[in-house]
């Protein structure tokens, strides 16, 4: 009776291949907003994939839009003429 179960739950956990599964704890409210990205039959794996793929996008494109450190073009020629003037 119970010599099929063994061979099916060494199966079930290589499941996942050599990445491997895991289990991870959401509340239902957290469920329904993650779910509410997909499309029906979507597995929350994609969905979190892409969410994911989203985010790194948007985080790099912050990183290269930001004016921290940076000067307007006019701050930059007026200090390119101190260091550089014009000869006349």
């Amino acid at each position: 009776m119970f010599e099929n179960a063994i061979p099916k739950f060494i199966n079930y956990r290589d499941y996942g291949g050599y990445m491997g599964i895991t289990t991870i704890q959401l509340t239902n409210e957290m469920k329904a907003k993650i779910s509410s990205f997909g499309v029906k039959g979507e597995s929350y794996e994609k969905i979190l994939q892409r969410m994911y793929d989203l985010a790194v996008k948007e985080h790099l494109r912050e990183f290269l839009m930001s004016s921290d450190g940076t000067v307007t073009i006019d701050e930059a020629r007026r200090e390119l003429e101190k260091k550089w003037p014009r000869s006349k």
